[in-house]
């Protein structure tokens, strides 16, 4: 689209925002046009989530002003930013699971007629919205009951319900499989050609490229420069971005072992008129071997790691690590013969987000004896540890006495990759490792996932990006609702063949 004439929808001028030890904004401006995909890319602690929040009042600048339709605003809450139009749809749902789509849609929002819920004003409102901007989804299924890409929908339409005009999604196709991506970006332009204004976030940057109007890339907490798609390529971005090459996933053959390290066999969870979300799992990994597992979330994924660490009760079968059948094991047994987890959600499983990185990077590691001094805690040797993860794993912080909320969500990631890798593990049950991080942090994973693989790691690999699956993996497994359908040989795989498979398109072993 020609942005040349448009009005402005939203400008940032000299937006400064300072955290303790840590300036997270500097003099950044960005002007977004009316009507307009404008797309934010940068390095992991670059600022943009902040720039964001800022944007959509859950913080005040310190400095800077922000005009929204040619209105200079001074928001105290998000509550001000939705009264002038702003919505945004953050990364990690906000969503009541036990509630129905139009429940969640209209919490807190609930439109009434003299004094009375009105329900079926509510029904219409949201059907025409969803009708206009592509946002089809059943009003009456529970958000338990949703995929991903449904679940995101319903949170477009919570914004939209809101009369948001401009809409700010945080990294929005960061589990999504190709058809939903395309799915999402048809929707995106149907907002814009209904008058919308889309911002958004995100580390794809070939999809970045691919649906947007105009680009900004924040480097240090300041603006760089803002391009338009078809000025730049992917390189380029990228270089603008970290200035340097841009990493891949794919790297040399591996040397897979011959000694199985983690046996499953007919895993089941939920049975007895429950569902179940695992069902009749079977799959070994080897010495030195990455097993990619390929799903859309809620197919069973999660469940599956859950097992196999013993979080969770199993209906059936058997889990085996090395010589040990751990199927009655406690979790700790499990992480005594050298298995090592990487969470699905950092927030709720693997960090303590008010705690400082020493205390962080300790978690579950307390009984090592390098860590024990009499009853005591060796806090010298823990800080001098973490110290050691954060300059291997490049994490920016002023220092480890910090607590974890003061970092970037990548930051958080390569802590928590960080700390998991640092045991030397046997297996390594990894999900969405790069999940969130910039492309610099991703090659500083990639490489430490191969090294320790090609080291004897086993590793069972979970991811939403179809390219890393591809490119790190041995072999990849689909999942779909709760069964390996297919195996495939990540020499001939392809993003959409994945996609393919893991939206239940052809269920048979390829």
């Amino acid at each position: 689209m020609n942005t040349e004439g448009s009005t402005i929808a939203v400008e940032l001028n000299g937006i400064e925002k300072r955290f303790p030890g840590v300036i997270a904004n500097h003099d950044v401006t960005l002007i977004v046009r009316s009507g307009t995909i404008h797309a934010i890319v940068g390095e992991n602690g670059a600022g943009k989530s902040t720039l964001m929040n800022t944007l959509y009042g859950m913080h005040q600048p310190d400095a800077g002003t922000i005009t929204v339709n040619g209105v200079e605003q001074h928001f105290k809450s998000p509550s001000d930013a939705i009264a002038v139009g702003i919505g945004m749809v953050h990364q990690h749902f906000m969503l009541a699971d036990n509630f129905t789509v139009l429940e969640n849609i209209i919490l807190g929002a609930e439109p009434t007629h003299l004094g009375v819920l009105s329900i079926g004003d509510a029904r219409k409102r949201i059907t025409e919205i969803a009708a206009a901007s592509g946002t089809h989804v059943d009003l009456d299924a529970l958000v338990s009951d949703l995929g991903v890409g449904q679940r995101q929908r319903v949170e477009i339409l919570k914004v939209l319900f809101r009369g948001a005009r401009i809409l700010i999604l945080d990294e929005p196709t960061a589990v999504l499989v190709p058809q939903e991506v395309d799915e999402l970006f048809t929707t995106l332009r149907h907002l814009v050609d209904d008058g919308a204004t889309i911002i958004f976030i995100s580390h794809k940057l070939d999809e970045v490229l691919a649906v947007s109007d105009e680009i900004t890339v924040i480097r240090d907490g300041t603006t760089v420069t803002t391009v338009l798609p078809r000025d730049v390529n992917r390189a380029t971005l990228g270089e603008l971005m970290v200035g340097a090459e841009l990493p891949s996933p794919e790297g040399r053959e591996s040397q897979v072992g011959t000694t199985v390290l983690l046996k499953v066999q007919g895993l089941t969870v939920g049975s007895g008129g429950q569902r179940k979300t695992v069902d009749d799992v079977s799959f070994a990994v080897h010495q030195a071997e990455i097993v990619g597992i390929a799903g859309v979330e809620g197919n069973g994924q999660f469940e599956l790691c859950e097992a196999i660490l013993g979080l969770t009760a199993i209906s059936a079968g058997s889990v085996e690590i090395g010589e040990h059948d751990v199927t009655s094991s406690s979790t700790r047994e499990r992480k005594s013969v050298g298995v090592s987890y990487i969470p699905f959600d950092r927030h709720r499983e693997g960090l303590m987000l008010t705690s400082p990185l020493w205390e962080n990077t300790l978690l579950g590691r307390e009984g090592e004896p390098r860590f024990v001094r009499g009853p005591l805690v060796n806090t010298a040797e823990a800080h001098r540890d973490c110290n050691e993860i954060i300059d291997r794993f490049d994490v920016m912080t002023p220092s480890e006495i910090v607590p974890v909320f003061a970092l970037s969500g990548g930051n958080q990631q390569k802590l928590l990759v960080g700390r998991e890798l640092s045991n030397n593990p046997k297996i390594l049950i990894a999900a969405h490792p790069t999940r969130g991080v910039d492309i610099g942090a991703q090659a500083a994973i990639w490489a430490e996932l191969r090294r320790a693989r090609d080291e004897g790691l086993a590793v069972v690999l979970i991811s939403a990006d179809l390219d890393e699956l591809i490119g790190l993996s041995d072999t990849i497994l689909v999942m779909y609702d709760g069964r390996i359908t297919a195996t495939l040989d990540p020499a001939t795989a392809t993003p959409k063949m994945l996609g393919t498979f893991m939206t239940g398109g052809k269920q048979e072993v390829a």
